[in-house]
């Protein structure tokens, strides 16, 4: 395609004429450069400042396990366990929701999909030292679903079944855990 000579006459005209204007109009120049260097601040404002982090909400809500249906159920996540459980007390009358732990390896999971990593309570027999930096293991147990005997979360034993639940899956997935509704 090849530009018509009238239009390269034209663009060269209104080109030596805004050169004209800007020789005889100093402030036009000044008032470019200014225009230009705000909105070259602007623009570096903008990419240094980087994008607004999103605000993460920690959910309200989390998974526990009756004891004795061993089931799950939803309640608030700032509750102390045990918890009262759907199904009520413990033969020994102590409350029969525990912390679960809940995993998947679905990206929109369904119920079925839905793997009890381990499930958690506090150790009756701990007595806190109250030190801030005390690791979230301390003075917890840990158990599988199912089975009888907790262990401490900082132990051997509650490593391994920290570890079991976060296992690959046979394809290779990675486990992640899954926040209730």
């Amino acid at each position: 395609m090849e530009i018509p000579d009238w239009l390269i006459d034209e663009i060269v005209y209104r080109w030596q004429k805004a050169r004209d204007y800007l020789n005889s109009n100093p402030r036009a120049i000044l008032a470019i450069a200014l225009a230009s260097g705000f909105i070259f601040l602007l623009v570096l404002l903008k990419i240094f400042s980087g994008p607004s982090r999103p605000v993460i909400e920690e959910s309200k809500k989390a998974w526990y396990y009756d004891l004795n249906t061993q089931k799950l159920f939803v309640a608030q996540a700032d509750l102390q366990v045990p918890i009262d459980a759907p199904s009520g007390p413990l033969p020994d009358g102590k409350p029969a929701g525990v912390r679960a732990h809940v995993f998947t390896y679905a990206y929109e999971p369904n119920e079925n999909d839905l793997i009890i990593g381990y499930l958690e309570m506090p150790d009756p027999n701990f007595v806190s030292q109250n030190t801030a930096n005390e690791n979230w293991t301390v003075g917890k147990l840990l158990c599988r679903p199912g089975d009888e005997r907790w262990v401490p979360a900082g132990s051997s034993q509650g490593s391994s079944i920290m570890r079991e639940a976060s296992k690959r899956s046979p394809s290779g997935k990675i486990p992640r855990y899954y926040e209730p509704k």
